[in-house]
């Protein structure tokens, strides 16, 4: 590959491409925005571990506006007994209160695995404006692997998205957590 292109993750491609530099001797300098990306995408990767060891699928998310965390979780279907806990929907709710608005403008969502076409909805009506994640999810996720709902052109509302931030971590922890269970 060139001396632009190659990341963190095989599964980065996304426009911020275009942030990522190669000193001479070909080590990788990234620009703020990567390494903000990098560090809250280790919260969510907390909240992920946190999740599978209360027994849960261990998804996190961390949602951040003005480089400060509005509300961070992890997946809470079963505790919560609600199949709809998942780790983005706990975290969208909890902004919300905290911040008095349904509408979470302004705001970068971190969640480890690519959203499913509920979240995507909710993340969609919540108007965030950015949405960064781990790893895709080939059997649900509704931003680019089995849907593009963040994206679609009929939609009032587009987010801005960056995929494989820390991707092989995040990828690394669900393969754990199911292999375990098998």
């Amino acid at each position: 590959m060139g001396a632009r292109g190659q990341w963190i993750s095989a599964n980065f491609l996304t426009s911020r491409v275009e942030a990522l530099s190669r000193r001479r001797d070909g080590r990788a300098i990234l620009s703020r925005e990567m390494d903000t990306d990098l560090n809250y995408m280790r919260v969510a990767l907390e909240e992920a571990r946190a999740a599978a060891s209360a027994g849960e699928v261990p998804v996190g998310a961390v949602l951040v506006r003005d480089d400060k965390v509005i509300a961070r979780s992890g997946n809470r279907t079963i505790r919560d007994c609600d199949p709809t806990a998942h780790a983005e929907i706990v975290v969208l709710r909890e902004a919300a209160r905290v911040l008095g608005n349904y509408r979470l403008a302004a705001t970068t969502l971190y969640v480890t695995i690519e959203p499913c076409s509920m979240c995507a909805g909710a993340i969609i009506q919540a108007r965030v404006h950015r949405v960064v994640y781990g790893c895709d999810d080939p059997k649900g996720g509704a931003v680019r692997s089995c849907f593009e709902v963040l994206s679609h052109p009929r939609l009032n509302h587009q987010v801005e998205v960056t995929a494989g931030v820390l991707g092989d971590e995040c990828v690394g922890i669900i393969q754990s957590f199911f292999a375990e269970r098998r």
